[in-house]
């Protein structure tokens, strides 16, 4: 099986409770609307020429999705947990995700922002639009919250 290089991406988040960590990450995917696809977990280089999709592409049940995702959970009531994604794009090129989690959504946004700002300065390419996507949840008993970019094709494969 050959890969194509994907042409639209799709940001997302969610959060949630379940019975057990792994029923808490379930759920939480479900919320950012990726719970019934099967997630690969793929490094954060963004293909040039992307679209910025708003809304969930259209993906069947079981879909072998790429995904750049990232995820925090918590069995400690009272607890907040959060995600966040950052994505860097420029015009002419490629771009990159970073992703982070920690206690609050404030605090994981502001360290995506500054690793997407020094991976592009790393690179030594012109950053031209930064985007951050995140959740965050408070624990009632076991939580969760997950940020993620979906890697996808739009049109005929």
């Amino acid at each position: 099986m050959r890969w194509s290089t994907p042409n639209c991406i799709w940001p997302t988040a969610g959060d949630a409770e379940g019975v057990t960590e792994l029923n808490a990450f379930d759920n939480a995917l479900l919320v950012a609307g990726i719970g019934n696809l099967n997630l690969i977990k793929v490094s954060s280089i963004v293909p040039a020429n992307i679209e910025l999709l708003t809304g969930r592409p259209d993906m069947e049940p079981g879909a072998l999705v790429p995904t750049v995702y990232t995820v925090k959970t918590s069995d400690t009531p009272g607890d907040i947990v959060a995600a966040a994604v950052g994505i860097g794009l420029r015009r002419d090129g490629h771009g990159m995700i970073f992703e982070n989690t920690g206690g609050s959504r404030e605090a994981v946004e502001d360290t995506v922002r500054r690793m997407v700002q020094e991976g592009f300065a790393r690179r030594e390419m012109e950053l031209d639009e930064l985007l951050v996507f995140s959740s965050e949840h408070k624990v009632e008993r076991i939580g969760c919250a997950v940020a993620a970019v979906v890697l996808w094709w739009t049109g005929a494969q």
